[in-house]
């Protein structure tokens, strides 16, 4: 998990409550040189910065959102396996082509005493593990493993549970030479054959077909501060109005935020973070999330193989409505 101990990275629309907070310290400082009793305006003054940090925090635009999506020390898919499994294995390579992505984990684990296989993308944790995991976007490998992985949970009858976190699948030439664009619509359609539960959820950034190479499931999820979508707002500025500068226009043009996603039908369940994000309190997130995968494991372990398949059919058949006008 992150360590709290470490300078906390602060975004832009964090700086009335760092104001606040330094205001807080600073009477706090004096009152202690000077021998002064101010308890109750400091109790006044860190009950306002609770106010202000739940009012920012709960008005945020999507583009504010996607910020604290990409935060730095935001958790990891590796950060809530530690905190919410009994057990971990983590397994590697994709048996094709001798290469094992780390952008993209997986292996067998024991959540509340139940065998399951999790699998997701795993940014890095500083600058040098992000360069040698790629930035969570995975390359053909990574989703060869991720279906090895599943085939294997499909065998022996173990629930498949993934965390989405990427920005998209590798756009390098070599990913492209090896069959990205193959690897990702072949998961896609094994996916909807799984036997077994499957339990998806985004825990920070899902971006595109990256992010749907794992995201086949007969329940999504997705953290209230986490985004999915088609294309990144930069990019989407980009082809729109050639201009990334109106990003943040293309991101409230995207549905990407969690509440819109859960109007459009899209996701199932918003899981809700801790104010300030799931980075300013890592374990309540992870009991959170820990909570949600238990309960509805139990509901969708109770299923016959074949209605988990006719549930994940309809469930992806039913997205998407339109209404045609009668001239």
């Amino acid at each position: 998990m992150t360590n709290p101990d470490r300078k906390p990275i602060l975004l832009e629309f964090e700086k009335p409550l760092v104001e606040l907070d330094a205001r807080i310290s600073q009477i706090r400082e004096l009152a202690e040189e000077n021998d002064v009793d101010v308890s109750e305006q400091i109790q006044q003054l860190e009950l306002r910065a609770t106010q202000l940090r739940q009012e920012i925090f709960s008005s945020l635009t999507p583009a504010q959102r996607l910020l604290v999506a990409r935060h730095p020390r935001r958790p990891s898919t590796l950060d809530y396996i530690q905190a919410i499994t009994d057990e971990w294995i983590e397994l590697h390579g994709d048996r094709c082509t001798g290469l094992d992505d780390l952008a993209l984990v997986g292996g067998l684990a024991r959540l509340a005493g139940r065998p399951v296989v999790i699998l997701g993308h795993q940014k890095g944790r500083d600058t040098k593990d992000n360069i040698r995991r790629n930035f969570g976007m995975a390359s053909p490998s990574g989703y060869r493993k991720a279906m090895r992985l599943m085939e294997h949970a499909n065998r022996f009858g173990m629930p498949i549970i993934t965390f989405i976190d990427t920005a998209g699948a590798d756009p390098g030439a070599e990913s492209e030479r090896l069959g990205q664009g193959e690897a990702i619509a072949y998961n896609l359609r094994e996916m909807f054959r799984l036997e077994v539960p499957v339990l998806c959820t985004v825990i920070g950034e899902g971006g595109s077909g990256g992010a749907l190479g794992i995201g086949i499931g007969d329940w999504l999820m997705m953290f209230e501060h986490s985004v999915y979508m088609v294309a990144s707002p930069e990019a989407c500025a980009a082809i729109l109005w050639r201009d990334a500068a109106k990003a943040s226009q293309a991101a409230e043009a995207l549905k990407i935020t969690a509440p819109d996603l859960k109007g459009l039908g899209i996701i199932d369940q918003i899981l809700p973070e801790p104010v300030g994000g799931a980075h300013s309190d890592p374990l309540q997130a992870a009991t959170t999330l820990k909570q949600a995968l238990i309960a509805n494991l139990d509901r969708l372990t109770g299923m016959t193989r074949q209605q988990l398949k006719d549930w994940r059919y309809e469930k992806f058949r039913s997205i998407g409505k339109f209404t045609e006008a009668v001239s």
